[in-house]
């Protein structure tokens, strides 16, 4: 049993992340729907119940990541590792241009064609998480 005074293990990845979508980098303070704690590594294929392979997500990655861990570079077609928030630094991989995410190498290419971070509702949400200074997140 774990001790009452301790935060939790949905806690502690939620902290980490700064209330941030790993992914996307999506604030939760403007989002309608409750983020997810996702295995970045999913159970189907091997992965954890552990803090190094949680990641927090919103709701739109967490979907359109599902079990990948793979995704098609949209360069050249060919299989790229998908972003994983626990082994990899999202600056080396993105950055932003406005609100848009531009991948800086083919595994973001391939992650942002997968995960769709690009979706005209979600560079929405940054204007107006920009009203509100959440964007863009101090990475």
């Amino acid at each position: 049993m774990s001790d009452p005074g301790e935060p939790s293990l949905l806690d502690v990845v939620r902290q980490r992340a700064g209330d941030r979508c790993e992914y996307c980098r999506m604030h939760q303070a403007l989002q309608g729907a409750t983020f997810h704690v996702e295995h970045v590594r999913p159970r189907s294929r091997g992965g954890e119940t552990t803090v190094e392979n949680l990641a927090w997500a919103c709701p739109q990655c967490n979907l359109h990541k599902s079990d990948r861990v793979q995704v098609s570079d949209s360069a050249d077609g060919r299989f790229v590792p998908l972003f994983d928030p626990r082994r990899l630094s999202w600056t080396e991989h993105f950055r932003w241009e406005g609100e848009a995410i531009i991948p800086l190498t083919a595994i973001g290419r391939g992650t942002i064609t997968a995960l769709n971070l690009n979706h005209p509702r979600r560079l929405k949400i940054r204007q107006a998480e920009a009203l509100f200074a959440l964007f863009p997140p101090v990475n």
